[in-house]
């Protein structure tokens, strides 16, 4: 089952891109980010988003990135998006030319957290695969496509019903990069019930 290309939608329509049947390339802007209070006090809701929306309450959603990320903070991943105080991304985010940071942020009533691991500064693809069983969610990743491990599980407030999925790409930063996404794809939920 693939995700259907002609109901795709954008939430802070980048300057530069190009969407075709197998690939999506985001051209970052300097200063975009999603981000909301925790910690450091501002609030940003500006990085483009191509979003879908799907009510189905299991399922689970794929995508492979590519990236040429060169400053802190560079990102790029996947994001489910109700609104500005709820939502959650996953990505690589650029940190120095030794390591980068693998993690996720799930932001519900209008604050944020940050989840990480330390990766090396030399991988530059990365699948994603999030899970839905109605408002809880399952986020994973792989380096091949095939063999996945969780990143973590989480629940979203605003998560039930019709929700909001896609990719994401954002330079919080003064920079700009290249995203590359491609095998975007619907599956039945990979994320099974628990007994």
């Amino acid at each position: 089952m693939r995700y259907e290309s002609n109901k795709l939608f954008w939430l802070n329509e980048p300057v530069s891109y190009s969407i075709q049947e197998d690939e999506i390339v985001i051209q970052t802007i300097p200063g975009t980010d999603f981000w909301q209070r925790t910690y450091y006090g501002f609030r940003n809701d500006n990085a483009p988003a191509l979003l879908f929306k799907i009510i189905e309450p299991y399922f689970s959603f794929v995508v492979r990135t590519e990236f040429d990320t060169k400053k802190q903070f560079d990102q790029c991943g996947i994001i489910v998006y109700q609104d500005s105080d709820n939502w959650f991304k996953a990505s690589i985010e650029y940190e120095n030319e030794e390591y980068q940071r693998l993690g996720s942020v799930v932001t519900n009533n209008g604050y944020s957290d940050w989840a990480t691991t330390d990766i090396d500064a030399n991988i530059k693809s990365m699948f994603y695969r999030v899970s839905r069983r109605e408002r809880d969610f399952c986020i994973e990743y792989s380096y091949d496509g095939v063999e996945y491990r969780q990143m973590r599980i989480f629940h979203l407030f605003e998560g039930g019903g019709e929700i909001q999925l896609g990719i994401y790409a954002c330079s919080p930063g003064d920079s700009s990069f290249k995203s590359v996404f491609s095998g975007m794809e619907i599956t039945e939920c990979k994320w099974k019930a628990h007994e």
